[in-house]
């Protein structure tokens, strides 16, 4: 490709509204233009990035048995209303009519669709496994759509979907697809986490997350370095910090604490480490009847130690809670309490409430909880002896940096990442609402086993850059930069020697299959250096009257400090090597 061909478009300033540095700088590389919000138009530069992705995806996927098809991006609201999801998701599925006052969906996402796919195609166990996957646009309504390509409305992803005759079968299909991904972000260059994730309201264990490393990261990976255990934050299991419950040492008193609300403040006016105080959390849980009106509220209270977060996922996997919760509200409190918020604890409550522990409070002596009382804490407080054992002791809280790994083999780390491909064991659950069948050997009609399995691709190329910048601009890895190798005359118009020398080594990097760019626009060289570092380009060739007359040409690296000064007769096996190093 010539420069002079091609449209580059580079910006010396991001526009106002621009957040992040992803969006910052596809802005200013010329790879994006924005439409609306969450909307954009991928312009040429960016699209060659986008194509490089699809690509590697493909490959991949296609030599994981995977097969490619493409499903509309308009869905009829039928089929979503088989699985429910009609009325279950919000705002976030456009939903429109056509001429007929018909209901359609902008595709958020293909379940619905495959699986009436596998319903008429599937007949018998002999056709299975099969996996289905598709690279299409995606519509979320997003209520607040920002960080450019990485939390947009339209965008491009990979969705994938397995069916097997078993459960067993599925597990196969899922590690395939695990490992299909692994190559995948291999191939792409970036720096990536397998984490494993939540799999919420489904249910099972076989859910991972895969992360791009980056310090912009919106999710906190928890991984021990010692060790391949890896989970997002959500899932990250917190073992008790104590070896063994405390015993009583001290007796139970109640100490005021004027205007202490919050566990720090009591901490540091009792002189006690935030670690002996225990933090008190009140949820609700409701029974309906069969017109929805509730018949019973049942009050909740959850303890986790002072310096610890309350984890909602957990929390919503503990029995009685599964269902659903809710914060209790100000009103529940009083009633059960008998105290404003602040001043909580388990000890002297008006009503009964289902008590639950974090796995290290369950362990803890001695400590700091709410009197129930305004301006009152207790202290000195031990399970046992001043109040009954915990009802319920479960992981309740987020992970630490330092906390021991739940394998035993080390302590937790934390690092940040984007998330930007998720595998997950999807069982029966759209097989069933659906009744997708398929003959088994014994003749009898079986539900699917069913996987789904989603990558990104725009938002690759936004983590990508996120994880791979520098003051200058973007540094692209090889596989999904927009061009490999930038040759830079400097003098084009005035030089023949330079036009000629440039000419000659494009065509050997053409010929040998670098995807090379020309830059024919007779631009000054701080312009030209200025662009191309600013979009990318991870290899810069410079040819100039001078160096030839010297003998050498400059090759410069993007994330190099120096260029290297090589013979016109030897930057061709040069730049060719580095590109496939």
């Amino acid at each position: 490709m010539r420069a002079s061909q091609f449209h580059i478009s580079t910006l010396k300033e991001a526009p106002s509204d621009a957040e992040v540095i992803s969006q910052k700088l596809m802005l200013r590389a010329g790879m994006i233009r924005k439409v609306a919000a969450g909307i954009y138009n991928y312009m040429p530069m960016g699209l060659r990035s986008i194509r490089k992705v699809e690509a590697i995806i493909r490959e991949e996927l296609n030599r994981a048995g995977a097969i490619e098809l493409v499903m509309p991006l308009v869905q009829p609201a039928e089929l979503w209303q088989e699985t429910g999801r009609w009325d279950k998701m919000g705002p976030e599925l456009l939903r429109l009519k056509d001429r007929h006052e018909r209901d359609f969906a902008l595709q958020p996402t293909s379940e619905e669709v495959v699986t009436d796919i596998a319903r008429q195609e599937l007949k018998s166990y002999r056709q299975l496994p099969k996996n289905f996957y598709q690279i299409q646009t995606k519509f979320r309504d997003e209520r607040r759509p920002r960080f450019g390509v990485m939390r947009g409305r339209e965008f491009v992803m990979k969705d994938g979907y397995s069916f097997d005759r078993d459960e067993a079968a599925a597990g196969v299909s899922y590690d395939r697809m695990y490992a299909a991904y692994g190559r995948i972000f291999e191939r792409l260059g970036l720096t990536y986490r397998a984490v494993a994730a939540d799999t919420g309201a489904i249910g099972g264990d076989r859910s991972h997350e895969f992360q791009v490393i980056a310090d912009t990261g919106e999710d906190a990976l928890v991984y021990c370095p010692t060790s391949d255990y890896a989970a997002n934050i959500e899932l990250a299991e917190a073992v008790s910090l104590l070896p063994g419950r405390v015993s009583p040492t001290a007796a139970l008193e109640k100490a005021p604490t004027p205007g202490k609300e919050r566990c720090e403040d009591v901490a540091g006016l009792l002189g006690l480490p935030l670690a002996q105080t225990v933090k008190s959390l009140v949820l609700a849980t409701e029974e309906t009847d069969e017109a929805g009106r509730v018949v019973k509220t049942t009050v909740w209270l959850l303890l986790v130690r002072g310096d610890h977060e309350l984890n909602e996922v957990k929390a919503g996997k503990v029995e009685g809670l599964k269902a659903g919760f809710r914060f209790a509200t100000e009103a529940e409190i009083l009633e059960h309490f008998g105290c404003k918020p602040g001043y909580l604890g388990p000890i002297g409550l008006k009503k009964p409430v289902r008590i639950v522990a974090d796995r290290t409070v369950a362990d803890m002596g001695n400590f700091v909880c709410g009197a129930n009382e305004a301006d009152f804490h207790y202290t000195g407080v031990n399970w046992g002896r001043d109040l009954p054992e915990p009802e319920l002791v479960a992981d309740l809280r987020n992970v630490v940096e330092g906390d021991p790994s739940p394998d035993g083999k080390g302590v937790l780390a934390i690092q940040r990442g984007i998330e930007v491909g998720h595998v997950f064991y999807l069982g029966t659950k759209y097989s069933k609402a659906m009744n997708a069948t398929f003959l088994a050997e014994d003749g009898k009609p079986r539900h699917f086993e069913m996987g789904c399995y989603g990558i990104g691709v725009t938002r690759i190329v936004g983590a990508a850059i996120e994880q791979n910048n520098d003051e200058r601009g973007i540094i692209w890895p090889n596989a999904i930069a927009p061009f490999e190798v930038v040759l830079c005359p400097v003098g084009w118009s005035k030089s023949e020697a330079v036009r000629a020398e440039a000419e000659k080594l494009y065509e050997a990097l053409l010929a040998a299959g670098i995807d090379v760019i020309l830059d024919d626009r007779d631009e000054r060289p701080g312009v030209m250096f200025a662009d191309w570092e600013l979009i990318g380009v991870p290899h810069r060739v410079t040819i100039g009257d001078r160096g030839l007359k010297d003998g050498v040409v400059e090759y410069q690296g993007r994330r190099d400090t120096e260029a290297s000064k090589l013979a016109p007769a030897d930057i061709a096996a040069h730049v060719i090597a580095r590109c496939r190093g």
